[in-house]
């Protein structure tokens, strides 16, 4: 469920200026402010600026059965609206609004995507694997009655002892779970005791040598109880481990939502643990950047998000354009609902980014989004030709030099029986 709403927030987030109907959609945003593209396949750069009127068909069969509805993309929002046959209308991220020929009428609510100077804000992280989880303790104090355990440090105090052989201080149980009090009071056990019953048996240790000793005891540290604080990394099942603790489930959980999961978790044996929790590596949400090779395949780069990545910024990362790169074939394709059916495309306007400092098409990425840089139509050509005359090229030589070799060794053959052969000129010195 949780996975669901982090897919959702995205796309309502990145989709904020998409409007789809049927199989058809309707980017607004391209190389100019407030143009609309309608894409249902590859998509192709858009030169002129403006709204423009796209002829298209939609069958009324895929539109929704019951009162024609509107689906707000920035807000996620269904509005009422009315109906006709002939017109599409669609809003510009101006506010103004233009028809579009085709069956229904109706109104679509879109807004301008993110750019380089209009960014939004991503929704609240979400830990999925294999992101990196630091965790610090503010409250850990494990639930009575406890129990003194090896390696535990007590305080004991007590009054009236034997002249310079005084019981007051810090005294470490040893690994057997003993304390050893002095040379004249001797060792007592009181390992897995509570404090109470360790009190009990110094006491009836010390009548022994004492004349009704008071006896106080107190528990100054204790290291039976394994700490939580560090780095803990999400596995692929999605928990983080807590050691002697167990593991607790966080994938699709904010980082409040995890505070709050592993300290409901470690109730069972801390009494009213306090933890902070925040994220040191951001591994999970990533931008994908694919070059296309002219013929010969496809590179692809996985980037981190960082929250205000645009186009130039993951262009850059990957040390900018190839030289089989072809400016005028850029955009971002984002990432869409399984079994959407259509393409979500923003054409990108490289030489307007580069060239003019024109932000209208250096849009704000968002985790999953894909920018792909096509390959220059000339050089793809050029290649396939070469991939394609490749193999008749070898054919060819491998024919010319086998006729060759036959010649050669047929010349041979004349000049040792005295017919024909090459005469041998011998130089002038």
């Amino acid at each position: 469920m949780s996975r669901s709403l982090v897919q959702a927030g995205y796309l309502v987030l990145g989709l904020g200026m998409v409007a789809s109907i049927g199989c058809l959609t309707i980017q607004v945003g391209g190389n100019s402010p407030g143009e609309a593209v309608a894409s249902a396949s590859r998509p192709r750069p858009v030169e002129s600026s403006g709204i423009q009127q796209v002829n298209y068909t939609v069958a009324p069969t895929t539109l929704a059965a019951g009162p024609p509805m509107s689906v707000n993309p920035a807000s996620g929002s269904n509005l009422p609206l009315s109906s006709a046959a002939g017109t599409i209308m669609t809003a510009s991220p101006g506010g103004g609004s233009t028809v579009i020929q085709g069956t229904p009428v109706v109104s679509l609510q879109v807004t301008a995507p993110p750019t380089e100077m209009a960014m939004r804000s991503l929704p609240p992280y979400r830990v999925e694997p294999p992101d990196i989880l630091v965790l610090d303790t503010i409250r850990m104090v494990p639930k009575g009655p406890a129990l003194i355990a090896p390696q535990d440090q007590l305080l004991i105090r007590v009054a009236e002892t034997l002249p310079n052989q005084p019981i007051d201080g810090l005294y470490s149980v040893s690994p057997e779970g003993t304390v050893h009090l002095g040379y004249s009071y001797g060792t007592v056990q009181i390992g897995g005791m509570t404090l109470e019953d360790a009190e009990k048996t110094i006491r009836l240790q010390l009548t022994k040598v004492l004349d009704k000793p008071q006896v106080a005891v107190g528990l100054a540290q204790q290291r039976g109880y394994q700490s939580v604080r560090g780095t803990h990394l999400v596995r692929p099942d999605g928990t983080i481990s807590l050691g002697g603790y167990g593991s607790v489930y966080v994938a699709g959980l904010t980082l409040f939502e995890v505070k709050i999961a592993i300290e409901r978790h470690l109730s069972n044996v801390i009494s009213d643990p306090e933890i902070t929790v925040d994220v040191i590596g951001y591994n999970s949400k990533v931008i994908y950047v694919i070059a296309d090779g002219a013929g010969y395949g496809q590179s692809v780069f996985r980037l981190p998000v960082t929250g205000k990545d645009t186009v130039l910024d993951v262009i850059a990362q990957v040390q900018g354009l190839s030289q089989v790169a072809s400016k005028k074939h850029i955009w971002v394709a984002r990432p869409a609902p399984a079994h959407h059916g259509c393409l979500q495309i923003l054409p990108v306007d490289w030489r307007a980014i580069t060239e003019g400092g024109a932000t209208t098409t250096n849009y704000q990425l968002f985790p999953g989004d894909r920018v792909y840089v096509g390959a220059d139509p000339l050089i793809r050509t050029d290649n396939a030709l070469a991939k394609a005359l490749s193999p008749l090229e070898r054919i060819l030589g491998f024919t010319l030099l086998g006729s060759a070799t036959i010649n050669n060794i047929r010349n041979i053959g004349n000049n040792g029986s005295g017919v024909g052969g090459a005469a041998f000129i011998a130089p002038i010195r």
